[in-house]
């Protein structure tokens, strides 16, 4: 249990992205300590993740952005389209990555800045063949078109379809509603505790600006927004 707090805290303290020779050092002389009951790491002790870190996770190579679908995986998160769980063989078979909940061209054609619709909190693991039945329409379109099925793919029932939404840490009432603003924050607060879990603390809420750290930009580079406008 120490060790997987351990990893977690690394991982969303994104303690390893810089100086990772000093790290290791410390994390190799610490944690065998704590293990036998010595005094917390530094790993743990000093690590805080920031609940707006949410809003600006967007690179998909970093630890932390990986780490929030891993646990998603973990806690049991289903596909869209088959309501398989992501094992290995499914994880593989099925060519899953991190797709968008609310599509890219249904939120351009809102006007939604790339900045928050490329946010983690829009993503989530889903499998290729789901991701090209979501398309670019609204989550209640694609919604439709998954319960009343395809040709090549077995409709599901709306109840079941919402178990699996759930699975996600969506709300299926908000996206079935195309509530963009409203699904943001509240799956915000659903990852958030996810991550306060993993880590065995909580996160800091406050709105002291951290220094020294650069907000992810998108392909354009656009200064990212750090609240999210209304519908």
């Amino acid at each position: 249990m120490k060790l997987v707090q351990w990893y977690w805290n690394g991982v969303f303290g994104e303690l390893y992205g810089s100086a990772v020779d000093s790290r290791i050092s410390r994390d190799f002389l610490e944690v065998p300590l704590w293990l036998k009951d010595g005094p917390v790491p530094s790993t743990v002790s000093e690590t805080i993740f920031r609940s707006d870190r949410l809003k600006t996770m967007r690179m998909r190579l970093s630890a932390a952005y990986k780490g929030v679908n891993a646990l998603l995986m973990k806690e049991g998160a289903e596909d869209f389209r088959s309501g398989q769980a992501f094992d290995d063989a499914i994880f593989f078979g099925e060519s899953v990555d991190i797709h968008h909940i609310f599509p890219k061209q249904w939120c351009a054609n809102a006007g939604i800045k790339a900045d928050i619709f490329d946010s983690i909190i829009n993503t989530t693991p889903l499998s290729y063949k789901t991701n090209r039945i979501i398309g670019g329409v609204a989550p209640s379109a694609y919604l439709q078109r998954l319960q009343t099925g395809t040709p090549d793919t077995p409709a599901i029932n709306a109840d079941r379809l919402d178990q699996i939404l759930a699975s996600h840490l969506i709300d299926p009432a908000l996206i079935r509603a195309d509530s963009f603003a409203a699904f943001m924050a509240d799956r915000q607060s659903r990852l958030l505790a996810l991550i306060e879990k993993a880590m065995g603390k909580a996160a800091y809420t406050g709105d002291v600006k951290e220094e020294g750290v650069d907000d992810e930009q998108d392909e354009d580079g656009a200064e990212a927004e750090m609240t999210i406008a209304a519908d």
